[in-house]
């Protein structure tokens, strides 16, 4: 038996968890707030979706609430939000040449390139788009801005 167990770490069958470097929080912080260079740190471990260089955090918005020693999390981490909710917002649609924009509402806070749902004023229709950096929401053929 103890062959086999042998045979198949040899072989690739079972992962090998090597130790990793791991990005964590030095002190505890809010939500809606933007990383510097003194709230993480990076430590050994191992932690499956975690970020790993500081580089991702710093400048970047904390989406949940991040705690003292623990792993930052891919999700836990975003662009800054440049939409608040309830924003009025400008909503365009593009495709081939025509070019369409109204007045909505965001239903949710978001950075650039993030999804945010928005009701167009007009219609009171309720649609999703993605962020553009000049704080418009594109929807439609050209879902990317």
């Amino acid at each position: 038996m103890r062959l086999l167990v042998l045979l198949a770490v040899l072989g690739g069958a079972l992962p090998v968890v090597a130790d990793a470097d791991i990005l964590v929080a030095t002190r505890s912080v809010r939500g809606q707030t933007i990383l510097g260079p003194g709230d993480v740190a990076v430590v050994a471990g191992e932690a499956v979706g975690t970020l790993v260089a500081p580089e991702e955090a710093i400048g970047q918005e904390a989406r949940v609430n991040l705690y003292a020693g623990r792993p930052i999390r891919i999700g836990d981490v975003g662009p800054p939000a440049i939409i608040e909710r309830n924003q009025i917002v400008t909503l365009r649609y593009q495709s081939r040449g025509l070019s369409i924009a109204a007045d909505a509402r965001a239903l949710d806070r978001a950075g650039v390139g993030d999804a945010l749902r928005v009701m167009n004023l007009a219609s009171r229709n309720t649609v999703t788009g993605f962020v553009a950096p000049d704080g418009s929401v594109v929807v439609g053929a050209s879902l990317k801005p």
